[in-house]
């Protein structure tokens, strides 16, 4: 069974092109359904059946994993069970016809482009640090960038002069994005002054560094954008909330939602519908706050 495990999560890397971290994922999810019910059958992959799979998802929701958690794992097993009939190794593909778990669709937080404005201003751009922050904060905004997109930009990724950047997305998926003036601007300030002095001796091709001179990670982005958000008084904010404002004031001001797809980088148009779903909640809440007979 190792050998087969192994072969399925290089297929995954490999063909599928998926990221290591999702890779990961599947990993633990198949690890996890493979424990449980590979003992029961004797060890026989090809005897797994529906119900295995179906006394599986009930063990995990009785532990308290969410609807979402179980979409995922199940997500994971469909896979499984796909590439093990695809290379000839079962007869039958036991999970086809199970449903994922319904949920609901979590609205995402969105910032009002007055705190998008307070956020951005709290940087010291009168230091390294501080102007690498803005930098990445701008750019992150302008372009509406995951935390792993903007983390893993390198220079050669982004023409300044054009106006525009490559992103790398799921599945290592690349997608042109444009860039506004405003991010543009503080992005060369950046590369012209503070750049090489986190840079140093080091020749590191990422955009943005740390003050060692190595890459910035997620971590450190997170814990600079907390940081920021206390300093402007906004509450929690997650860097993921300026991806998510950047759809949201795109739609606001106008654009079409192939584009702002296109722009962020979404396979499926229905996961950008959510945006309007938002704007309609925010529209309502503006006529209830503020028609003298909305109540």
């Amino acid at each position: 069974m190792d050998l087969i495990l192994d072969q399925y999560l290089n297929y995954l890397r490999v063909e599928a092109r998926l990221s290591s971290r999702t890779v990961e994922s599947y990993a633990r999810d198949i690890a996890c359904y493979l424990d449980e019910t590979f003992p029961r059958r004797g060890g026989d992959v090809s005897s797994l059946e529906r119900e295995d799979i179906i006394i599986h998802l009930a063990h995990l929701k009785e532990k308290g994993l969410s609807s979402i958690s179980l979409r995922r794992h199940l997500s994971s097993i469909k896979s499984f069970h796909r590439f093990l009939l695809r290379e000839g190794l079962v007869e039958a593909d036991p999970a086809a016809y199970i449903e994922s778990p319904r949920t609901g669709r979590k609205l995402p937080g969105v910032l009002q482009e007055h705190q998008v404005e307070a956020l951005l201003a709290q940087p010291d751009t009168g230091e390294p640090l501080g102007l690498r922050d803005a930098a990445m904060l701008e750019l992150m905004y302008a372009a509406g960038l995951r935390v792993s997109e903007l983390v893993g930009l390198k220079e050669a990724d982004v023409n300044l002069e054009a106006g525009y950047l490559i992103a790398y997305g799921k599945g290592k998926k690349e997608r042109v994005v444009p860039v506004g003036e405003r991010a543009l601007d503080i992005l060369k300030t950046y590369l012209s002054s503070s750049r090489p002095v986190m840079a140093g001796e080091k020749r590191s091709p990422y955009l943005f560094l740390s003050r060692r001179g190595g890459p910035m990670t997620r971590n450190n982005f997170w814990n600079r954008v907390k940081l920021y958000a206390r300093l402007a008084r906004l509450g929690e904010v997650t860097p993921h909330m300026l991806r998510h404002s950047f759809a949201s004031h795109l739609l606001n001001g106008g654009a079409d939602l192939r584009s702002v797809q296109q722009m962020l980088g979404h396979a499926d148009i229905s996961t950008t519908q959510i945006y309007t779903h938002l704007m309609d909640k925010l529209l309502r809440e503006q006529y209830d706050k503020f028609h003298p007979r909305a109540r």
